[in-house]
């Protein structure tokens, strides 16, 4: 090729746009069920429990650590999940089948914000205002809380000192799209406890992810009403595991007729008969979820 036809192809090529960089591909949305006691996947360790990755918009959040830490260590790194790499942590309540793996998460992840239920004197640790216990001022101060001289806030301790807990009672958005739920049971036996969902806004509808149900799924679904009308799909346990065929019925027509859930992807609590019954109503639209399962989002 002659001096001048190289010089002009040089130059050519010198004027055309730089090409773009490729994009990094996008990160797909989707649960993956780490924790519960059903599912066929190999190489993974079925305990009574529950724990999900959920991965939304950028977002990696973990819901709930399951029932024993090694279990859980375990699965996780079957699955090629690293915890180390995670925005934030949902605790849905404080029973041990849901919170024993936070003993390993802290240690790859001492720092990450864990989100749990805020209740007095709760094993998340708590703070109460020093004023809230009644005073009798005849009393002479060794009979006097503090020597009469009481702290202005009471922190009650923790199995987790160090945990960077954040405490949740009421529906909170925790980052574009994505809010935690708060309720409280009314149930006899688990009367009182606190419980945390997690809400995740979609083009389809909120996709909701529950630990146990303890206040009842049509309460959770109540209180989530205000960060969506319509709900998409359910993930987690709805708490039948022992209730009657007539529960099962109609906490099942419930979901499918008067709060018409898209989809429903039940596990953990929900128990064998409520996955029968929940299967033949909603038909194709029923998610088998068990463990090792990832599941795309819309």
């Amino acid at each position: 090729m002659a001096l001048f036809e190289l010089l002009s192809v040089t130059l050519a090529v010198s004027l055309l746009p730089p090409t773009p960089p490729l994009s990094p591909p996008r990160a797909a949305n989707r649960v993956t069920i780490l924790y519960d006691a059903f599912g066929g996947r190999q190489g993974l360790t079925r305990d009574w429990g529950f724990a999900a990755l959920v991965e939304y918009g950028g977002k990696r959040i973990l819901f709930d650590t399951g029932n024993n830490a090694d279990i859980f260590a375990r699965n996780v790194r079957a699955l090629g999940v690293d915890l180390r790499r995670l925005d934030f942590v949902v605790v849905s309540h404080r029973h041990g089948d849901h919170i024993a793996g936070l003993n390993y998460l802290l240690r790859l992840n001492p720092h990450v914000r864990i989100y749990a239920p805020k209740e007095g004197f709760g094993v998340f640790g708590a703070a109460l205002p020093g004023s809230f216990y009644r005073r009798d001022a005849a009393l002479p101060d060794s009979m006097r809380y503090f020597a009469a001289a009481a702290p202005a806030e009471l922190r009650s301790g923790t199995p987790w000192p160090q945990a960077n807990f954040s405490w949740v009672d009421s529906l909170t958005e925790v980052a574009p799209g994505v809010a935690i739920v708060s309720t409280v049971s009314k149930t006899p036996g688990t009367l009182e406890l606190h419980e945390l969902s997690l809400a995740i806004r979609t083009p389809e509808g909120v996709v909701l992810l529950v630990g146990c149900s303890h206040p009842g799924i049509e309460t959770i679904l109540e209180a989530a009403r205000p960060w969506g009308d319509h709900v998409h799909l359910i993930f987690g346990g709805l708490h039948l595991v022992t209730s009657p065929d007539t529960t099962i019925a109609h906490v099942a027509a419930a979901l499918h007729d008067q709060w018409r859930i898209d989809g429903i992807a039940p596990g953990h609590c929900t128990g064998e008969p409520a996955f029968a019954a929940l299967k033949r109503l909603f038909g194709d639209r029923y998610v088998y979820a068990g463990i090792g399962t990832r599941t795309r989002l819309p």
